[in-house]
């Protein structure tokens, strides 16, 4: 059991160090392309909604109203608000449509 759980934690921090590591042994002078400079910029952003938007889908029992959530999220967002704005008023229609389901 030992053996098993030191040979994973070592596949699992070969596969984190990996990606930190590769760019800086390759990329030893300025990225000058924009195109490259725009696709590490945007990388951590995509990264994170592909990680989050799943699991906004499926926080609540109903999907009705994690999809009425996440668009009400989205729209706020796209109207700059700020985030504690966007949550909220997130939570309270998700909290409001759950309520009202029955009607679906």
């Amino acid at each position: 059991m030992s053996l098993y759980l030191l040979i994973s934690v070592l596949v699992m921090a070969i596969c984190t160090y990996l990606p930190r590591m590769l760019p800086l042994t390759f990329f030893r002078r300025e990225i000058t392309s924009p195109f490259i400079q725009s696709l590490l910029f945007y990388v951590p952003y995509a990264v994170l909604s592909a990680l989050t938007f799943p699991s906004i889908l499926y926080a609540t029992n109903n999907i009705y109203s994690a999809i009425g959530g996440c668009l009400i999220a989205i729209y706020f967002a796209y109207k700059d608000k700020g985030l504690v704005f966007v949550a909220v008023a997130a939570m309270l229609t998700s909290y409001i449509v759950s309520l009202f389901s029955f009607l679906l």
